[in-house]
């Protein structure tokens, strides 16, 4: 199992970068560009951050991504899994108006509605989650744009931690969008290269199948380092 850890300093790169094996013999240089958020981004970026701080109920001075990560580290050792899904639930509510959720809820499931959801997200949800792209899969013997690939998570890169990725994003995301928008969705994050895949229409597997549950955290986890907790249970 590869652990990797990245560092950053606003937004230049740090090349402090390795991959840690668990035999501890091989180290890899890895190198990754992160391009400047602009004003939509930022304003994004912090209108989230607010709303994971008012749940929690603990501020943070920092700004941008930071703040972001900040507010969910705090949420990863302030409340259990069960409570941090919901938390980010909760918060997601309070970032789009509720016409958008009745809307949302009234376009029936087509391949039309599966591929503006694919769209919708690679154009508007890249300062979350970083660079991604449409792919296409098949749907009832036929194909249809209705995957986005995420070629390496902002969000899993900046926190290092798969537990933090699990309850913080994958599951209340899942949860988020089929109950709230009325649109099914799986995401599969590849912790090897941090990549992922959110296929719009597919219902995610039971969590006690879900192999990303079963996946245990990097060795350099940000979030046990800092709060020495188990950031998994």
């Amino acid at each position: 199992m590869e652990a990797k850890f990245f560092a950053y300093k606003k937004n230049k790169v740090v090349p402090q970068a390795v991959c840690i094996r668990s035999s501890s013999t091989n180290q890899q240089q890895h190198v990754h560009m992160v391009g400047k958020d602009n004003w939509f981004d930022r304003l994004a970026i912090n209108h989230l951050s607010k709303c994971v701080q008012h749940a929690t109920g603990v501020r943070n001075n920092k700004s941008g991504y930071e703040s972001l990560v900040e507010a969910a580290m705090v949420a990863s050792h302030k409340f259990d899994p069960i409570q941090q899904r919901h938390l980010v639930i909760q918060a997601l509510h309070t970032t789009l108006p509720n016409f958008i959720f009745s809307l949302t809820r009234m376009l029936p499931p087509s391949k039309f509605t599966r591929q503006v959801f694919a769209a919708f997200t690679t154009f508007f949800f890249a300062w979350l989650i970083g660079p991604s792209q449409v792919r296409e899969s098949e749907v009832n013997g036929r194909r249809e744009k209705n995957v986005v690939y995420v070629t390496k998570c902002r969000f899993l890169e900046e926190t290092n931690c798969v537990g933090m990725c699990t309850n913080l994003c994958k599951i209340p995301t899942q949860s988020f969008i089929k109950d709230s928008m009325g649109m099914p969705l799986t995401m599969i994050p590849n912790f090897d290269d941090m990549s992922c895949e959110m296929i719009f229409g597919k219902d995610p597997p039971p969590l006690s199948d879900d192999p990303a549950l079963k996946q245990p955290c990097y060795q350099l986890c940000k979030a046990k380092k800092r709060h020495e907790t188990k950031c998994l249970s």
